[in-house]
């Protein structure tokens, strides 16, 4: 206090309790006071002194003591009408005044006995005082008791009256205690006779693993908040109270700091009389009264008469069956706002229910319950796997029912206030026997509810149309971009008028040197320098080149371009090619996240819902999938692209691009029963929870079922009715479009269309190209006239007595005039000069024939 002081935080007994109050009463200082029990003792509350002027600053962190109302709640469920209490000596006995005044109103008859420490003295001055009718009388009284020790010495005490033979098989005891461990109870129920019920504290956000790690933007180490560590539970209830007493500070001076209405700390001193209070405190005491939290005990705050209200039971009880024996299940919970949930009658059944009739609630749900063709005046009959599974059931065990549909069509969920809707809260209002249609499994339905062992695993699906194959003749240009295209197409041309002039300078330079007449065998136009370059990129060779080093270099780099550019055209085909083959392109959640393409959601409010809400907004998940799913979910606060019933959610699977995230089975049913086979399922086949049959809290049929459940199984049962509603070959078969099938890997002709095309078109071209020419040609005014070299052989003059001097063989032919070469130029003087073994061709004109047409007279020249 002299350092300064905002709060005071204190986990004390009543005495120390009371010595702090008056002292933050006097100083205005707020407490949070957390009651702690010693040696395991069950609780009682605490008498605190009256504060001055009725402004008390101590705040009970800790609910009051409401173990009284749970003992009442449950004897009178039980129909106990005489019982005993046991209590220990540590124990307050001035905290069973209020109960003992109820049972007296009620009219039960209870006896109340203190059991010393040294507990076997105590059983044995029984018997050394007590005559055998006394004992008797007293082991009639011991069949109904309740204890009110700590673990150990409850295990004492039923070891000892075990002993002694004043337990009996026939007995009933009722352990009562807010701290009480796993371990303690397993203890006691086999230490015991008889039927053994224990009453305990529990905190149901532990079961969370969505939201346990993260209260109020806070961070709570995983040590504390995961279930699997094993240290949550070891701690005592009075340091799970301590630590969300300082979370709820934390969060008090959070709002003061934000809302700008911060207070200096008080600095006091009781032993100075000039101290005066904290002007501060009732400010400070006012936030944190008007705060609230939810911690490692659940939801915390203080705004009913300066206590922590919220408080929540469970009832465990022994179970008998011939599979099972002897074993602890929860019977009941009960809680400070909706009281006692689930049933506590002492039943046993031991084989069969011949006879029973059973009250069914269900829900319409393909396939699993679906509405059969009823004949008008006959009650309505119902079909489907579910249907199935109760039908074998009953005919095993004998049972009849009465089934009906709920009124709001949901499965059940949890309401702000509290309570449920759906199937679940038909059997909490106990309007219904057991509930049956797609209903999941979940640790926060279970708590309320019984379930028998699921007779089908759950997962949620991706139901979709099947993608539409996009035909695209040209989709062998696909793997480059158009740009690339562009490139390449300009590249061909540039180099080809690279080496049309390289091969020009280097034709004009052998001229030089070989005294004016280029190597006839070298082509010098752009024509054919372009028709190089082309054949080199398509790999088709091209004609010899005697270049020079400088052509080299570019023809070099021409080729290694065309390696290249070959190279990942290739590489690039093969895999477009296997990607567009994909039926489709989401496969997992994951898929489904990263595209924009199809929009997808869920049924509002139903547990697939909850559970992507639970997974998107757990700041623990690593993987942000969930979260992006989330997202799209609840766009628009889930208006947008959720939907209200699961049959509108296919339909606009079915009708648009929209993928509908629901339970697997339902999805493929619907996949497999589709008309026109339209709708394909993807996501992830393994199963963390199943569908079971749910039944109220307590009932004695849970065993029963769960036994049968698991006989069908074994005998392959229910894979025959699975088999039934979900066959591997119906209508439409999901799996030859989910695996690729080796008719699928080959090409189709669609996907080499745009070669033929090209083809096509460019043998069309060439068909036009050759007509023009054709037509060009055939016009005389438009034809290239040759230069001809005329002889008069009768003259004996001309070049031809020189060309027959040269040792060549000479030829002279009747046709057309050959061309000029493109190089030709004037010829100098003096005899042509032909390659060896050359056959030439001369025309010759008769001069008596000058108004006739040429007469033209092949010579052969045989004498050479």
């Amino acid at each position: 206090m002299n350092q300064g002081i905002l709060a005071l935080v204190t986990s004390t007994g009543c005495a120390a309790a009371s010595a702090l109050q008056s002292l933050t009463d006097a100083m205005h200082i707020p407490h949070l006071f957390i009651q702690k029990n010693g040696d395991g003792a069950p609780r009682t509350a605490c008498q605190l002194n009256p504060s001055p002027e009725g402004e008390s600053y101590t705040l009970a962190a800790r609910p009051p003591v409401r173990i009284n109302d749970v003992l009442l709640t449950l004897v009178s469920e039980l129909h106990w009408q005489k019982f005993i209490i046991f209590y220990e000596s540590d124990y307050d006995i001035r905290g069973l005044q209020t109960f003992m005044d109820q049972a007296s109103r009620l009219g039960l008859d209870v006896s109340l006995q203190r059991v010393d420490r040294n507990v076997s003295r105590v059983f044995t001055d029984l018997f050394n005082t007590m005559r055998t009718e006394e004992l008797n009388r007293y082991r009639d009284t011991l069949r109904r008791a309740v204890l009110l020790m700590s673990p150990r010495g409850a295990q004492v005490f039923i070891h000892q009256a075990v002993e002694t033979n004043l337990a009996s098989k026939d007995s009933h005891w009722v352990y009562a205690n807010e701290e009480v461990s796993d371990a303690d109870i397993m203890e006691l129920v086999h230490s015991s006779l008889g039927r053994m019920t224990i009453i305990r504290q529990v905190f149901p956000l532990w079961r969370d693993t969505n939201v346990r790690c993260m209260r109020n933007n806070h961070r709570i180490s995983s040590l504390l908040c995961d279930p699997q560590e094993g240290y949550l539970q070891s701690l005592e209830v009075s340091n799970l109270y301590l630590y969300d007493s300082v979370l709820m500070l934390a969060n008090a001076f959070y709002r003061k700091l934000e809302d700008r209405k911060w207070h200096s700390m008080a600095s006091l001193n009781c032993m100075r009389k000039s101290t005066k209070p904290w002007n501060g405190g009732w400010s400070m005491l006012d936030t944190i009264q008007k705060g609230r939290i939810s911690g490692l005990t659940g939801m915390m705050d203080f705004r009913t008469e300066g206590s922590n209200t919220h408080v929540q039971f469970e009832i465990l009880g022994t179970s008998y069956s011939e599979t099972f024996g002897k074993d602890v299940k929860r019977l009941a919970s009960w809680d400070s706002t909706r009281g006692l949930n689930g049933s506590l009658k002492e039943s046993r059944i031991e084989s069969g229910m011949q006879g029973v009739m059973l009250k069914i609630v269900t829900l319409l749900e393909e396939p699993f319950v679906m509405v059969a063709e009823n004949i008008l005046g006959q009650p309505k009959r119902y079909k489907g796997f579910s249907i199935d599974v109760l039908d074998a059931l009953a005919k095993i065990l004998g049972f009849k029912y009465d089934i009906y549909q709920v009124g709001d069509g949901k499965y059940g969920s949890a309401l702000p206030n509290g309570s449920w809707n759906g199937m679940i809260g038909e059997l909490i209002g106990k309007r219904a026997d057991l509930a049956i249609s797609a209903i999941t499994i979940t640790p926060e339905r279970e708590s309320v509810v019984d379930f028998s062992k699921r007779y089908l695993d759950y997962s949620v699906g991706i139901l979709m149309r099947k993608s539409e194959e996009k035909i695209n003749i040209f989709s062998l240009l696909a793997p480059f971009d158009l740009a690339v295209w562009a490139c390449i197409a300009a590249a061909i041309p540039v180099v080809g008028i690279m080496i049309f002039l390289l091969r020009r300078i280097q034709a004009v330079r052998c001229q030089n040197d070989a005294g004016g007449h280029p190597p006839p065998s070298v082509s010098t136009s752009l024509q054919s320098a372009i028709w190089i370059v082309y054949g080199a990129f398509v790999q088709q060779g091209s004609d010899s080149i005697l270049g020079s080093v400088a052509l080299r270099i570019v023809m070099g780099s021409w080729w290694l371009f065309t390696l290249i550019v070959c190279s990942s055209y290739t590489a690039n085909l093969a895999a477009y090619l296997t990607v567009s083959r994909m039926d489709n392109a989401v496969r997992s959640f994951q898929d489904l996240s990263k595209q924009v393409d199809v929009v997808y959601g869920t049924v509002r409010d139903s547990a697939v819902y909850e559970y992507f809400q639970a997974k998107g907004t757990n700041p623990l998940e690593q993987d942000s999938t969930f979260a992006e799913l989330w997202k799209t979910i609840n766009k628009n606060n889930a208006f947008e692209n959720s939907v209200s019933s699961p049959s509108e959610g296919i339909k606009k699977a079915k009708q648009e691009s929209y993928a509908f995230l629901w339970d697997m089975a339902v999805v493929e049913y619907a996949a497999l029963t589709d008309d026109d086979c339209t709708l394909t399922v993807a996501g992830n086949s393994m199963s963390t929870r199943g569908y079971g049959i749910a039944l109220q809290h307590g009932s004695p049929y849970r065993d029963l079922f769960s036994q049968k459940i698991l006989e069908l199984q074994e005998k392959g049962d229910l894979d025959i009715l699975k088999q039934k509603w979900w066959p591997r070959k119906g209508r439409c078969d999901l799996q030859s479009h989910a695996d690729a099938q080796p008719e699928g890997r080959a090409l189709r002709l669609h996907s080499f269309a745009g070669v033929f095309c090209i083809l096509a078109a460019g043998l069309l071209l060439a068909l036009l190209v050759a007509a023009l020419e054709t037509w060009w040609n055939s016009n005389p005014c438009r034809r290239a006239q040759p230069k001809e070299v005329t002889t008069d052989i009768s003259s004996g003059q001309g070049p031809v007595p020189s060309l027959l001097t040269q040792n060549r063989s000479m030829v002279a032919t009747t046709g057309p005039p050959a061309p000029p070469r493109p190089w030709s130029r004037p010829r100098p003087p003096g005899p042509p000069v032909l390659p060896r073994d050359a056959t030439a061709t001369l025309y010759f004109m008769d001069p008596a024939g000058a108004d006739t047409s040429p007469d033209l007279v092949e010579l052969q020249y045989t004498q050479l």
